[in-house]
């Protein structure tokens, strides 16, 4: 997606009309326009130049946001570009210190001004002498009062008018034509008096004085100048986490140039470099630990407030807080590759991007304000054929312009969704689009991978049970010696337990892994054996006691080592991929919330049944090839909205196919990458606090939108004098104008509500209205099973592919299958079971060779 920086857009038919602009344009796939950050996010082949050219053809400027440099072989440099400092000025606040300033020149007038036309025909307030009695001089006053309000607003009718004549009247031309109404008729007016004094007419001079409209131009002005300035300052807070993330980004690095320590800008590190940070200060860029080790604070990055200990080989990322200990890293990513500056790019993508329900509001406000301006010329024309004066005609006209407001719709749905990613941002959950943060809190269905996911995914010892005359330190003593040199992940736990009690592996000789059974050795001419229980069992007598033990662990979804030395056995010691502390809570509040939870693994149905029970989980699904994850994420669309969460390779097909992919942070990049929702960390109770956010965010812009709606519902009516003949009830001009200021600076102060919102507080959770239940797992595993891999040798070119396809799609019971020759596989999909002889049988009757089947 490229980005662009849009400027001239006041509301929200500003944004619409240079959306549909930019849609038209050949080889646009997608626009989206922001008017709360004034960007726009443009996919397809359409060239910068073409977008810019219809973006002015529309009345309105465009940029291409910046890029990195471009070195003289046009390829990037590594370090030249530093895309959190560009975010950060893109994002400073301009609008509100010249509001400001407007503002208060505009009081200053306008007060001087009012005290005229109000104070003393009113109030009888004095004025210098040379007035009494000159009523054409105090109009004339007005008159220029008015006008300098006027050109110290003339924003309004530059953009109105120019938006006029491009045919895409916007909010500046409603307040441009109520303000030019009201001034014209009350100079027209000022000179009707003044022609009725010369002639001598006093009752028609006083009549004339009562017409003077000049304040309520200057009023309109002024009002919709402070409702400008607050919604200014509101949207600045709605992207207050943005800029706090952005603030982090180092300003400078201290690197290693030529064997001597040099403070460099951070735009002038490059990849490979080296450079070293001091405790107290920010790590620079991402990088890879060569020398040192201390504790790391990373809750920048991921929320999480505990420091976490680094040490050589560990990965730093920029902007976390070095806090203990000196370090030397290597930088591995640098200017927008690293961490920090692919969260902003998140954010700032997700700024750009529209939820689905914001295309309401986008509708609406396209034919809006020309509907407003005919309803006010309709509304002045009946008043008038109705018998009343051209300025009580013309006043209810101006109230229709003034007090009708299509910001607050264009506004109800982009601060909410900033709000809401700014949120998320600050608190390790990065929403990829508006798109997937709404879509979140209308998950029926959580599919969860189990490795990585609901555990840790890396096994831990979790029993240790000595045998006969041994001791656990004993045990696990002879257990390190003969693991020491294994390189399975389950030695590597014993490996780890054994370090956490500082014992020491000693040397042994004769070491042999035998796969699939276990590990020999000789430690002191003693006979050391580990491994299952097949295995052990032919070195050694394993009591019925210990046996019954085994079958528990394995029960409990744990993996028992059986360990024996000179023909006895000294114990088992139970390896488990052990469920992280917070995942059976994070599925009851799931499932608080209605939401059905399944998880998905490789694992034997045993061992999965076993960490389902502890996770909590609705449904378990065991066996789950890598490549039947995807089908089976398929299987549960059918009944319901399907959000997966995973962190492995194996994991992105199901993560692209799920109505909801969400990675979690420590998984892989491939994953992060399919994914539509990151959890920075690898914590599943940032899964409902994802949920719960996105339901909180769409319940606030529906707050927005009813509120926008409502408004004007209420609002036009009244203004256009409805109500009048049965209540005598008739809005003066200015009351419209504040009424609207009001409306826009009320819809984003109930989007920074969010900022209060505790989304890690299940208290309040409710259960979806419209709740599945899934059915039931056979169901789903017959239909994960009618798929088999089958792996051939001898294919050569397509025409192999398509002998074997119609061969094997001639067969009774297969509904199709898909060949590659050039992965030497096929994967056949049945519609009745086929037995897999009759399968390798017709596939080598063409004279090709099936390896196996699966």
């Amino acid at each position: 997606m490229e980005q662009y920086a849009v400027t001239g857009m006041s509301c929200a038919a500003c944004s619409s009309r240079v959306e549909k602009a930019v849609s038209k344009v050949p080889g646009v796939t997608s626009c989206s326009v922001s008017l709360l950050t004034n960007s726009m996010g443009v996919e397809g082949t359409a060239s910068t130049a073409d977008i810019i050219a219809a973006v002015e053809n529309a009345g309105y400027g465009a940029s291409l946001k910046g890029h990195p440099k471009e070195g003289g072989d046009g390829e990037r440099k590594s370090g030249s570009y530093n895309p959190a400092a560009e975010a950060e000025e893109m994002l400073k606040d301009r609008e509100t210190p010249v509001l400001k300033r407007r503002l208060w020149y505009s009081v200053g007038f306008l007060a001087v001004l009012m005290y005229v036309s109000m104070g003393h025909m009113m109030w009888g307030w004095p004025l210098p002498g040379f007035f009494n009695g000159n009523h054409v001089a105090m109009g004339l006053l007005q008159l220029l009062l008015t006008v300098v309000v006027m050109v110290i607003n003339q924003k309004f009718f530059i953009s109105g008018f120019k938006s006029l004549f491009h045919r895409a009247p916007n909010m500046d031309t409603l307040v441009a034509l109520g303000s030019t109404a009201a001034f014209v008729y009350s100079t027209y007016a000022l000179f009707a008096m003044t022609d009725a004094q010369v002639k001598g007419d006093m009752a028609g001079v006083m009549s004339y004085m009562h017409e003077f409209y000049f304040e309520s131009a200057a009023m309109i002005l002024t009002l919709i100048t402070v409702g400008k300035m607050l919604e200014a300052r509101s949207k600045g807070r709605t992207t207050d986490a943005l800029k706090s993330l952005m603030k982090l980004a180092p300003k400078t690095a201290t690197v290693e140039r030529n064997g001597q320590q040099v403070q460099v800008s951070i735009d002038q590190v490059a990849k490979g470099d080296i450079f070293v940070v001091r405790p107290g200060e920010n790590i620079p860029v991402d990088g890879i630990v060569l020398e040192g080790n201390s504790a790391v604070n990373e809750s920048a990055l991921t929320g999480e407030s505990i420091p976490v200990d680094k040490t050589e080989g560990d990965r730093v990322s920029a902007a976390t807080l070095n806090q203990s200990g000196f370090i030397r890293c290597q930088a591995t990513r640098v200017g927008e590759d690293t961490t920090l500056s692919q969260i902003i790019q998140m954010v700032s993508d997700a700024a750009a991007t529209k939820a689905p329900i914001a295309k309401v509001a986008d509708r609406v406000s396209g034919v809006f304000v020309p509907a407003v301006i005919g309803i006010a010329i309709v509304t002045t024309v009946i008043w008038l054929l109705a018998g009343e004066s051209l300025g009580f005609a013309l006043a209810r006209g101006i109230s229709v312009l003034v007090i009708s407001c299509p910001c607050a719709l264009g506004l109800a749905t982009p601060v909410a969704i900033m709000v809401g990613n700014g949120m998320g941002a600050k608190n390790g959950i990065m929403f990829k689009t508006a798109v997937s943060l709404e879509e979140a809190g209308k998950v029926q269905i959580v599919a969860l991978d189990k490795t990585g996911t609901i555990t840790s995914g890396q096994p831990q010892v979790t029993d240790i049970l000595p045998g006969e005359g041994e001791s656990e330190e004993s045990l696990l003593k002879l257990a390190a010696a003969l693991e020491a040199k294994s390189e399975h992940p389950l030695a590597r736990a014993v490996m780890e337990r054994a370090g956490a009690l500082r014992i020491t592996p000693e040397e042994v000789s004769g070491f042999r892994a035998l796969p699939g059974n276990g590990l020999e050795a000789s430690l002191q001419g003693i006979s050391l054996y580990g491994g299952n229980h097949t295995f052990i069992s032919g070195k050694a007598q394993v009591p019925d006691a210990m046996k019954a033990q085994a079958e528990r662990l394995a029960e409990a979804g744990k993996t028992p080592l059986f360990f024996a030395k000179d023909g006895r056995l000294a114990g088992i010691i139970a390896v488990a991929d052990v469920i992280k502390e917070d995942s059976p809570q994070a599925v009851r509040e799931l499932q608080n919330m209605g939401i059905q939870v399944v998880m998905l693994t490789g694992d034997n149905e045993r061992t999965a049944r076993a960490i389902g029970a502890q996770a909590g989980v609705d449904q378990v699904i065991a066996g789950v090839l890598p490549d039947g994850k995807e089908s089976v994420i398929r299987a549960l669309k059918e009944q319901g909205k399907v959000a997966m969460v995973g962190d492995g390779i194996n994991d992105a097909p199901a993560l692209t196919r799920a109505d909801l992919g969400i990675a979690i942070g420590a998984g892989t990049d491939i994953a992060i990458d399919a994914a539509d929702v990151v959890l920075m960390k690898s914590r599943l109770s940032d899964v409902p606090a994802a949920i719960r956010l996105s339901r909180a965010t769409l319940r606030n812009i529906h707050e927005n939108l009813f509120w926008a709606f409502f408004y004007n519902v209420i609002g036009i009516p009244l203004a256009a004098g409805i109500w009048y003949p049965v209540f005598g009830w008739k809005l003066n001009p200015m009351f419209g104008a504040a009424a609207m200021s009001l409306s826009s600076f009320c819809v984003v102060t109930n989007a920074l509500r969010l900022n209060l919102f505790q989304m890690y507080n299940a208290a309040r959770d409710r259960k979806l209205k419209h709740a599945v239940q899934i059915k039931q797992i056979q169901s789903i595993k017959e239909e994960k099973n009618m798929t088999k891999t089958m792996n051939i040798e001898g294919m050569m070119c397509g025409h192999c592919e398509a002998r074997v396809k119609k061969t094997l799609e001639a067969l009774e019971g297969v509904a199709s299958a898909e060949v590659s020759h050039e992965k030497g596989t096929a994967v056949v999909v049945l519609s009745s079971p086929v037995a897999d002889d009759v399968l390798k049988k017709a596939v080598e009757d063409q004279d090709y060779k099936v390896v196996s089947i699966a």
